[in-house]
């Protein structure tokens, strides 16, 4: 008996050689499908569970990737303990597992078991992949490691075999069911050994006999997930938004005209390849809007403080000029001095000190109240450099909960650590990382919102309010048409 079995997950590892028994390093199972197969090909059982979200939620980046939503998971989701109960009975009857890379999802299950206390199987079973070393060298697709053909995707490896490629709908009973159909043609075509499948030496011959002709998928009918998926999100929109009329958000509209706005996220020319703008156009362009202040944070350099200071220290000596002759002719005094914010986005990892694992850790952006704060933020974008550098200049929690006095901390942009962990991991691992840096900073921590009429950034910027709401965090709203990295585009709120 074979089980060909796939999952998809709510995101993936951060170490893939960890152990199963480091649950909080796997994502969760939330959908698994297999097919069970006899000797000669025919399929003796088929399943498809979708499993149903017990204490996390699914990520917004890996919904997109497969469909699946924590809602569609709640609605149509199976317990766990029950999906994990069904798949042993599965593995009881089979003896080989067999898959596509399967090695991550034998550790995603591994882990699950592990989670809930259940013995299994699964790590004694011997296993059968499809992505191996022979298949590279099957399908002799240029571009692997030292020089090596590289292991065939699923779709590649479907291509060599049958001639047309299969489109992975990353829907795990498609990609159970191509997986199959590719195994059981590898058989066929005798790209296995007896020892492999420990078979009696005229096994291939009466497989071929069994199966004359090409293996045909199953024909299985896919559930378009996405589908699935989009219809709660619309009915929940609907609710969530629906009591909002054209007149209350034309009046908030009215409200916010004349409310003062100074930008505190910008990028200048001294975030190489990330900026655009000049120190003097950033000025120039808060002038023009009339901003009270404006901040610079570069990527992990001070290297446009001193500039920066230097050129708005020059708009306001300009300006108190422009306001005292108008005073002296009995006119307004209407030309606005603006304040400095002096900020730095550090990219905050796990360790620093760690050049073992490329970890580039989440933005965040830091502003110095005072003199002091400056100081702070200088010494740790020189930890940064010359203590933290791989690939990227970066520090840790340590350093910051070091130098943290007299600094304001912004939750970030999409790549920061909250809204990255909304996206990627999960909304409580992002509260979590809320909670972590309220402490450390107190009413000094303000959650950032960005707008730029993207999906993604909807979906945080709901979760985001609702956590600034639990725990009294003051949001920044940023309401943009692009971020400001060129010199001719502005944040308006």
């Amino acid at each position: 008996m074979y089980l060909i079995f796939d999952t998809e997950t709510t995101g993936l590892p951060k170490r893939w050689n960890a152990p199963i028994t480091d649950t909080d390093n796997w994502p969760r199972c939330i959908q698994i499908a297999w097919q069970l197969h006899d000797a000669m090909g025919n399929l003796v059982d088929r399943q498809d569970y979708l499993v149903r979200p017990d204490g996390f939620n699914i990520p917004y980046d890996a919904e997109q990737i497969h469909g699946i939503s924590t809602a569609l998971a709640e609605q149509d989701g199976m317990p766990l303990s029950e999906v994990l109960e069904k798949f042993n009975a599965a593995m009881a009857r089979t003896k080989f597992i067999v898959g596509q890379n399967v090695s991550f999802d034998l550790n995603i299950m591994g882990a699950e078991f592990h989670r809930m206390g259940v013995e299994n199987p699964l790590q004694e079973l011997p296993v059968l992949d499809t992505c191996t070393e022979y298949t590279a060298q099957l399908c002799q697709i240029p571009g692997g490691r030292g020089g090596k053909f590289k292991l065939p995707t699923l779709t590649e490896l479907h291509e060599n075999l049958f001639g047309k490629p299969f489109s992975e709908a990353h829907n795990a009973t498609a990609d159970v069911e191509a997986t199959t159909r590719c195994f059981l043609e590898l058989i066929r075509k005798k790209h296995y050994t007896n020892e492999q499948l420990d078979v009696q030496p005229d096994y291939f011959e009466n497989f071929s006999k069994a199966n004359p002709q090409e293996i045909e998928l199953v024909g299985l009918k896919h559930i378009n997930l996405k589908k699935a998926s989009k219809k709660i999100a619309d009915a929940l929109w609907e609710k969530d938004t629906g009591g909002v009329s054209s007149e209350e958000i034309e009046e908030n509209i009215q409200n916010l005209a004349d409310a003062p706005f100074a930008h505190l996220h910008n990028h200048s020319q001294f975030s190489v390849l990330q900026s655009t703008i000049n120190i003097k156009s950033l000025v120039k362009s808060t002038a023009e809007n009339d901003m009270p202040a404006v901040a610079l944070t570069d990527h992990a350099n001070m290297m446009g403080a001193f500039h920066f200071v230097k050129e708005i220290k020059a708009h306001n000596d300009s300006v108190r000029e422009k306001n005292k002759i108008a005073e002296e002719h009995g006119e307004p005094a209407t030309a606005q001095i603006i304040k400095p914010i002096i900020g730095c986005e550090f990219f905050v990892c796990d360790d620093h000190t760690n050049k073992n694992v490329k970890d580039y850790g989440y933005q965040i952006v830091l502003l110095a109240k005072n003199k002091n704060g400056y100081q702070n933020l200088c010494k740790m974008s020189s930890i940064a450099y010359t203590d933290g550098f791989y690939y990227v200049p970066r520090i840790d929690r340590k350093v910051i909960q070091q130098y943290k006095e007299d600094i304001i901390v912004l939750t970030g942009n999409l790549y920061g650590e909250v809204p990255g962990k909304i996206l990627n991991v999960g909304e409580n691992q992002a509260e979590e990382a809320l909670l972590w840096w309220k402490q450390e900073f107190g009413d000094d921590l303000y959650v950032e919102l960005m707008r730029h009429g993207q999906e993604d950034e909807d979906r945080v910027n709901k979760v985001l309010v609702d956590f600034a709401k639990k725990h009294e965090v003051i949001t920044i709203p940023i309401i943009v048409q692009r971020k400001m990295r060129k010199p001719t585009t502005f944040f308006f709120a």
